[in-house]
């Protein structure tokens, strides 16, 4: 009966062990605890064509900076000299509209082309003109992305388009919000489809891996498509001989129980 019982946990062991493993569904293998990893990548958006941009000049002198904060309105200088607005909230809301050409049309500066820019290079670009025509020294200048969003397709809890608040969303924070990837999704094939101009581009990044924060993609930009690959058939044989290994242990770990509870009563 031993010799029975040991031959029953030794083909047992086998087959577990000729079955794929769990590892390949953890995130970052190759990290260590306690050890510090420098932080190489800076991230900041891009402007790209149809983002909607909430830009806000400030000075020490408001009624200068006013002007420029008229969007779809118009302004009128009052004979004590104060400034009085007059804009449409609900174009102001929707903020300033990247066309096809990738300019805006911004007020008194008319049209500035911020297509590819960063924000700050866009900032940049908006006090250079302000300065520049002597209209206010030292302006303020703020820009924030009204529409940001991208999409998550593929083997992930919940596929669809996103949009959050802010231009600052990582790889692991998408993946998250669109309900992390499945148990069918091939962590080292997590495709993120970029335009850049006129141009698309794909990046491929694997999640098992700490290289995965030093790529352009750790960050998304505005409208970034992530595919999250399903695994090929022999993953998913694996897969199977993993579930169809841990009940068969269930079923022998029965038998077992049995056979030697008959035993011990005889």
């Amino acid at each position: 009966m031993k010799n029975y019982l040991a031959i029953i946990l030794i083909l047992t062991t086998v087959l577990l062990s000729s079955c794929g493993g769990p590892k390949s569904f953890i995130y970052l293998q190759d990290m260590e605890p306690g050890r510090k990893y420098p932080v190489t990548l800076k991230h900041e958006a891009v402007i790209n064509r149809d983002d909607r941009l909430k830009i806000t000049v400030s000075s020490k002198s408001p009624e200068l900076a006013l002007p420029f904060n008229i969007h779809g309105g118009s302004f009128s200088v009052n004979s004590d000299g104060s400034i009085s607005s007059y804009a449409d909230r609900s174009s102001a809301e929707e903020g300033y509209r990247v066309d096809v050409d990738g300019n805006i049309d911004f007020p008194i500066l008319g049209t500035l082309h911020v297509e590819g820019l960063t924000v700050s290079q866009a900032i940049d670009l908006i006090k250079s003109g302000i300065e520049e025509g002597n209209y206010i020294k030292n302006p303020i200048v703020t820009i924030e992305f009204l529409n940001f969003r991208y999409t998550v397709m593929g083997a992930v809890g919940s596929t669809g388009t996103y949009s959050v608040s802010g231009d600052r969303v990582t790889i692991f924070e998408a993946l998250a919000r669109a309900g992390g990837p499945t148990a069918q999704a091939s962590l080292d094939k997590i495709a993120v489809i970029r335009d850049l101009g006129d141009d698309r581009e794909m990046y491929v990044l694997d999640l098992r891996t700490k290289d995965v924060f030093d790529s352009p993609c750790y960050y998304l930009q505005q409208n970034d498509m992530v595919y999250v690959e399903p695994k090929y058939r022999k993953k998913d044989a694996e897969d199977r001989g993993w579930q169809i290994g841990t009940t068969l242990l269930s079923v022998i770990t029965a038998i077992c129980s049995v056979i030697w509870a008959v035993s011990a009563i005889n």
